[in-house]
């Protein structure tokens, strides 16, 4: 049996994933607003979450052949879906579709898929660091110069957040060198590269390189002619024994799947919950706009943020028409109102004077 989604617009939202770390999150924030349909592995363990938000919950595991039908008003993927099943399942039925869950090279591979199958409904590849929140805030910053040359992102994980185990997937990719816009030309650079320290928030962080998405879209969508993201760790030790376990080429000899567990344990430790916080430095010409955003909730809040974000672009209730075809959070019409947004969801953006990294 196949999957099947059908357009129903008077149908519940359906969230893939609606009861893990992020999905429950999105899931109370859009409960607000729709009824649900929760999905995933487990659904007796979104019982609790569906019975407090009187949504339906039901099972669709990814990994299962078993197929799933559904008649919904838009879908958001919040779990990884590696052989695009609620994509294709979306773009069959005519179904607005947003994901925040893809890397680099899935990213790519999801928008050709979807470019190719002519879509009927919007599909809003979400997958920026934090739901799109970062290419959100790029396109705000880019809108108030008047356009953007360069954008830079400093990324500060707060190793005592909550945090589900696919959010430091990231790890798997850190073996694998990956393509980056420098100066209008594409060059390969090799994860946890290039450090330097910056100023995220009131803390001086250091932070190295990382293949995220926004850095494959910003120079296609904003035009700028260098992209550039890196992540730095609460923990200076963290930081400190991630750069020495790349020197010794931890990330490459031990890249398969019988050492997964052994590169996820180098930073994964969810706790009881932390402060997401994220500098972008946005620079057209001479000028710099800088801010840090900064979200007390934690980083599965903020990605959720970037998510409900994405469910009203699709659906047309962000004060612009929904969009056509496949788009990416920063091709938002409303970029101006971005901040706006924001702040009325409880995250809060500090601006800064402009560009204060140097090598470290």
């Amino acid at each position: 049996m196949s999957d099947r989604l059908r357009l129903d617009e008077t149908g519940p939202v359906l969230v893939v994933g609606g009861y893990g770390t992020v999905g429950a999150e999105l899931s109370t924030m859009a409960a607000q607003r729709w009824p649900l349909l929760l999905t995933g592995r487990s659904p007796e363990r979104g019982a609790t979450l569906a019975d407090r938000l009187r949504a339906e919950v039901r099972r669709w595991d990814l990994a299962d052949p078993t197929g799933f039908s559904a008649s919904v008003r838009a879908v958001v993927s919040a779990v990884n879906d590696p052989d695009d099943r609620v994509l294709r399942a979306a773009l069959a039925g005519g179904v607005p579709y947003v994901d925040i869950t893809r890397w680099t090279a899935r990213l790519q591979r999801a928008a050709t898929v979807a470019t190719l199958a002519h879509p009927s409904a919007p599909v809003l590849l979400s997958s920026g660091w934090m739901g799109g929140v970062v290419n959100l805030v790029a396109a705000a910053l880019a809108a108030a110069l008047g356009g953007a040359d360069q954008a830079e992102v400093a990324i500060r994980w707060d190793l005592a957040d909550q945090a589900g185990a696919d959010s430091v997937e990231f790890m798997d990719r850190l073996g694998l060198d990956y393509e980056v816009v420098e100066n209008g030309r594409r060059r390969l650079v090799m994860p946890l590269s290039d450090t330097r320290r910056v100023r995220i928030g009131d803390t001086l962080t250091r932070v190295a390189r990382i293949d995220t998405p926004e850095q494959f879209t910003l120079p296609l969508t904003l035009g700028v002619t260098t992209a550039t993201t890196r992540i730095g760790f609460s923990s200076t030790a963290t930081t400190s024994a991630l750069l020495a376990a790349k020197r010794t080429g931890l990330f490459r000899w031990g890249r398969g799947d019988r050492f997964t567990a052994l590169r996820r344990t180098l930073l994964y430790s969810p706790g009881d919950g932390g402060t997401a916080q994220v500098r972008i430095d946005v620079t057209r010409g001479d000028q710099t706009a800088a801010v840090t955003i900064s979200d007390p909730h934690g980083q599965s809040h903020l990605t959720a943020v970037g998510a409900l974000a994405g469910l009203h672009r699709v659906l047309g209730l962000d004060g612009a028409p929904a969009p056509q075809g496949v788009v990416f959070p920063e091709m938002t019409p409303r970029a101006a109102q971005v901040p706006e947004f924001l702040q009325s969801m409880g995250v809060v953006l500090l601006r800064h004077p402009g560009h204060e990294a140097r090598a470290a």
